[in-house]
């Protein structure tokens, strides 16, 4: 054995003896001087994975990440350890598996008496989880100063024992406006108003949270500028050892939320009363559609008696004075509907201040000399969009109910100016938008009301006036105008010191039109026909009566469904006068669109006590919508169906429609005993026939089949059957030819939709009638017939040919074919 065997199992010998009681919680081992591993314990198989003989003799830089052994990581420490001895690092190494672990390493050199370097004992030592909890705490300082620092919605701070501010973060800075320079050392209680410093508020709140741990408050706080803001502050006490030593404090701004949050308390109580406002208006309205269809039978029937039976005096001041109370309950109805924002507008674009200076006059005669009134207006007033006769019975309304709250004598001032409303206001007051408006306000020096009235003063039939003195509606009204002209409406009130309504109206940036000069008319007739469609049969029947004493012809329908089968069956109509409100799923706007898509010349007049937006929209008439309001006067409904079918000579022109189908003939009569069958298999267009022919003195026997037709003839006598080309159990032809047959002298006039028949050979005599056609081409087309019976035949007999006069392109016009 040689030296070198010796010298290393001499140090085997003093390893093993020096480290017999190693702990397997330690990786011990030793080096060469040329760092190759020389012994290995159990500590070492258990941290760095190794068995003795797997790892002895191997260099100990297999322990090191191959990053550290590019870098020389390991041969420094070994010169190091050489250098000095003894040298300890940290860092990450690698076990057998390939995983690394975090250790902590103290390299010792050995050396013998003489100084020589035997080598090295190396303690490893796993410390990962120190490592991670090491780490943990650093970055959750970290952490903890950056959201600190970071938080910028919140004013975080820390407080000496005696309440001096000793840290700061970027929120404090925002919020406060101080830098940390300018606050640090002072006292906390800088950031308090004056009024609370006073009070000693500070104070008590940091003894507050000295005693209990914690103080939580709202309140003013100060900022650098002065200002203040609403803030939410926690103050929290931090113990050591059970003494306090400072205090944590957290300020947040919360003055959008405070404010926030009486916006939506305003938001509610306006909420909440708009939807009381929105039912009441809805039950309001229907019961308004109700009453207006009772009020319009009356008046339509105390209007005929009065034409009839009022040329005495006792009888024309009973039917006056019945009259009249029908007019003051049309007036209460139409202010229960513009409370329900139901009532039709006609706006236009006026200037409120001519509007108001108009009204002058009649405000000083219905107010009375005790009460001065002043008019302010400001220059470069804007226009607005509203219907002009309903804003003078809300200013009217309004003085009256400021007369009324001074029955001593006052003053009223009314008050028309530019405003914008912008989006702060509005956020608190529902349905309505931001933007510009034209204000009027109507201010009175009189009683005054409280909060609780206040909170009523809008609701129908609510009033203050003792019994008999009003009818609770003025301001109701002016609620619901105002609504539906998209505008907005405030009271300001206080007792004994007056009031103050405030109206706001959208501006609108159109030409301002001239207001119209009201003039009395003549009661207005004509010849045209109308068909009236009207489900309540009481109001139906007095319409058209009142429309026939007019000299009109009239024809009628139940519904929507009956209307456009009138319209169906081809006669001419002038006009359709339609309640808006009926029953069914048809609904009378769709009823008048299609009746104009069948005759294109039809004009439309609407009436109704009640529109439920079918013909209202943004609280306006539909675009060129006619409508007549229930209840009207005869000479309402004169004027208004002389307007929609024009002023132009109705007679001259049915005169002349007549006159273009006119044969040259001789005429027989109508009023003389014509015998009439008349043949449709649609219901409505039969009566609708049978109707026409009524007005011209014949009563038609009718049958609603060909069968039933032929039925007829076998047991009666007729002179002219008028029968529908088209039905399901028997062309028109055929039953025409069978017809004949049974009674030979039969005039057969085809009603159709479609051009006139063409046939070459008819065994009869035959004309025919284009729908759709008036009532004078009816007429015509029945007097020819006749004039044909009564015409000499040639030779006595019927041949068979065929003498064709017609047109049968134009519409409503008959053709003839004569044997």
């Amino acid at each position: 054995m040689n030296d070198d065997t010796t010298s290393a199992g001499e140090f085997s010998s003093v390893w093993l003896r020096l480290w017999a009681e190693s702990t397997d919680e330690y990786s011990i081992f030793a080096l060469s001087p040329d760092g190759n591993v020389m012994t290995w314990n159990p500590g070492g198989e258990r941290i760095q994975g190794y068995e003795a003989d797997e790892i002895i003799g191997q260099r100990f830089s297999i322990f090191y990440t191959e990053t550290d052994r590019a870098s020389g990581v390991p041969e420094a420490e070994l010169r190091a350890a050489t250098a000095s001895g003894r040298h300890v690092s940290e860092g990450w190494r690698l076990r057998k598996d390939g995983t690394t672990f975090w250790t902590n390493v103290v390299f010792t050199a050995l050396r013998d008496g003489d100084g020589q370097l035997l080598g090295f004992g190396m303690v490893v030592h796993d410390v990962t989880d120190k490592k991670a909890a090491h780490d943990a705490v650093i970055e959750s300082e970290r952490s903890f100063r950056l959201l600190v620092q970071g938080v910028t919605d919140y004013a975080i701070f820390m407080l000496s024992p005696e309440g001096r501010v000793t840290s700061w973060n970027s929120g404090a800075r925002r919020i406060k406006g101080y830098s940390e320079r300018e606050i640090v050392g002072s006292h906390f209680s800088r950031f308090y108003t004056p009024e609370d410093i006073e009070a000693g508020v500070p104070f008590r709140a940091l003894e507050t949270a000295r005693r209990e741990g914690r103080f939580e408050a709202e309140g003013w706080r100060v900022r650098q500028d002065g200002s203040r803001f609403w803030a939410h502050v926690v103050i929290d006490a931090i113990r050591e050892n059970g003494e306090v030593v400072g205090f944590a404090k957290v300020t947040r701004d919360v003055t959008e939320r405070r404010r926030a949050a009486e916006t939506l308390e305003q938001t509610q109580r306006a909420l909440f009363q708009s939807q009381k406002m929105e039912a009441l208006g809805n039950l309001t309205g229907g019961v308004a559609h109700d009453f207006n269809n009772v009020l319009q039978v009356l008046r339509g029937n105390l209007e005929l008696l009065e034409n009839r039976h009022g040329r005495d005096a006792w009888s024309a001041e009973r039917l006056g004075k019945a009259i009249d109370a029908v007019d003051r309950g049309a007036k209460l109805a139409s202010q229960l509907l513009a409370f329900g924002r139901q009532q039709p507008l006609a706006p236009v674009v006026i200037n409120p201040a001519r509007q108001l200076r108009a009204l002058d006059d009649l405000l000083r005669r219905a107010l009375g000399e005790t009460i001065e009134i002043e008019s302010v207006v400001a220059g470069g007033l804007w226009n607005v969009l509203v219907d002009p006769h309903q804003l003078e019975n809300v200013i009217l309304n309004l003085a009256i109910n400021a007369r009324d709250a001074m029955p001593d004598g006052g003053k009223l001032t009314l008050e028309l100016a530019n405003a914008t409303l912008d989006d702060e206001y509005v956020s608190s007051v529902p349905d309505v938008s931001a933007g510009q408006y034209v204000m009027l306000a109507v201010t009175d020096t009189g009683t005054g009301m409280s909060q609780e009235v206040m909170g009523r003063a809008f609701d129908p039939f609510f009033s203050t006036k003792p019994e008999g003195r009003g009818t609770g509606l003025g301001l109701s009204m002016a609620y619901g105008f105002v609504k539906q002209s998209g505008g907005h409406i405030r009271l300001y009130s206080e007792i004994g010191e007056g009031t103050t309504v405030r109206i706001y109206l959208p501006r609108s940036t159109g030409t301002a039109v001239e207001a119209e000069t009201l003039t009395m008319h003549s009661m207005k007739r004509g010849e045209e026909t109308i068909l009236v469609v009207e489900d309540d049969l009481q109001v139906q029947s007095t319409v058209v009566e009142l429309l026939t004493g007019l000299g009109y012809s009239v024809l009628k329908a139940n519904n929507a469904e009956q209307a456009l089968a009138v319209v169906a069956s081809g006669v001419h109509i002038d006009l359709l006068f339609t309640d808006v409100v009926m029953p069914g799923a048809l609904r009378s706007p769709e009823m008048a669109r299609r009746a104009i898509q069948m005759l294109p010349g039809l004009k439309v007049l609407f009436t109704s006590g009640y529109t439920q937006n079918a013909i209202v929209h943004g609280g306006r008439l539909d675009p060129g919508v006619e409508l007549l309001s229930k209840p009207y006067s005869r000479q309402q409904l004169a004027m208004k169906v002389r307007r929609v079918l024009g002023d132009g000579d109705s007679k001259a022109t049915r005169q002349k429609a007549a006159e273009s189908g006119r044969e040259s003939n001789v005429r027989v009569a109508l009023d003389e005993e014509v015998r009439v069958l008349a043949v449709d298999d649609d219901k409505a267009s039969l009566d609708a026939l049978c109707e026409l022919l009524l007005l011209l003195g014949t009563k038609a026997q009718h049958a609603d089949s060909a069968e039933g037709a032929l039925r007829a003839l076998q047991g009666s006598d007729f002179d002219i059957l008028l029968t529908d080309l088209v039905m399901p159990d028997m062309p028109g032809v055929e039953l025409a030819r069978r017809a004949v047959a049974i009674r030979p002298d039969l005039q057969v006039i085809f009603i159709s939709g479609n051009s006139p028949p063409a046939w070459e050979t008819l065994p009869f005599d035959w004309s025919a009638l284009r729908k759709p056609y008036t009532l004078a081409q009816l007429e015509d087309a029945l007097q020819s017939a006749r004039n044909r019976q009564a015409k000499p035949r040639p030779g006595g007999n019927s041949s068979g040919t065929r003498e064709a006069s017609h047109t049968p392109d134009s519409a409503g016009e008959a053709s003839s074919g004569e044997q």
